[in-house]
């Protein structure tokens, strides 16, 4: 007989929390294979756009963090080809060279001790958005991890290259993990890479929801007590694992050869 039906909504969150710490935990990829798996998940979720965008993530040591080598697409990143560069954007490890859009990840770094993934593209509905100056609108369930979560930059300092990018990129996204930017695509981050990755998926998805709405009629706001909950409920270490786990699995049947030799997930 049912002994959970009457019970409230706090002790059934409880309960499922502690079901979660239970079943799901971190793998044991590391962070190169993570990094790895990620470009492929987001170059199959629509963020491809050629050469555009970075993936990095903090290395070991202070002020360096591997990226992707400039003139690789998403879809060709391997573990191996992975750089490790400094704040400068010297190569400590690998060959070839990063893209030098690479520099305002180095702010984020500096202005945010908490965030240890960064994730910037230009995927297609978020850069749509971006055209049309318009800040994202959370109005899904599902996408509320976003919740009262992603800042809005509407200037547009031009070619990528320059430390004024660092600056206003930093400034705008404050204390948030994420911020779409006006003319140009999204950024997300995270305190570890499953986390940036899921948010990566999810602010392309609620661009695109976003804007299918607004073509329909007039997007609705969601009530914000329970929009929190929400965030709160789905941002959790345990749900970044088993979401990305997920993905990671899906990318690993199409894409096997980004990781090297065998891996559970």
């Amino acid at each position: 007989m049912a002994k959970t039906l009457g019970e409230t909504k706090d002790v059934l969150i409880g309960r499922a929390e502690r079901q979660m710490r239970e079943h799901f935990g971190d793998t044991e990829l590391t962070t190169r294979q993570k990094l790895a798996l990620t470009c492929r998940i987001l170059f199959d979720g629509g963020h491809d756009s050629g050469l555009a965008g970075q993936l990095t993530a903090r290395g070991q040591e202070p002020g360096s963090y591997y990226t992707e080598r400039l003139g690789l697409g998403f879809d060709e990143i391997t573990e191996e080809n992975l750089l490790l560069v400094d704040e400068d954007l010297n190569v400590l490890e690998g060959t070839g060279m990063p893209n030098p859009a690479n520099r305002f990840h180095s702010w984020i770094y500096r202005a945010r001790e908490d965030v240890n993934c960064v994730i910037h593209t230009h995927s297609l509905h978020t850069a749509a958005l971006a055209m049309l100056e318009v800040p994202l609108v959370v109005s899904h369930m599902d996408t509320t991890p976003l919740y009262d979560d992603c800042a809005f930059l509407k200037d547009w300092p031009g070619v990528p290259v320059g430390n004024e990018e660092g600056e206003i990129i930093s400034a705008a996204l404050g204390d948030k993990r994420a911020v779409l930017l006006a003319h140009h695509g999204q950024l997300v981050t995270g305190a570890t890479v499953e986390e940036a990755c899921n948010l990566a998926i999810l602010i392309e998805r609620a661009a695109r929801l976003q804007l299918l709405a607004m073509s329909a009629g007039t997007v609705q706001p969601l009530p914000p007590a329970l929009a929190r909950e929400a965030h709160d409920w789905t941002s959790t270490d345990r749900r970044n694992q088993a979401n990305f786990a997920y993905y990671a699995r899906r990318a690993l049947r199409s894409h096997p050869d980004c990781v090297t030799g065998e891996v559970r997930i």
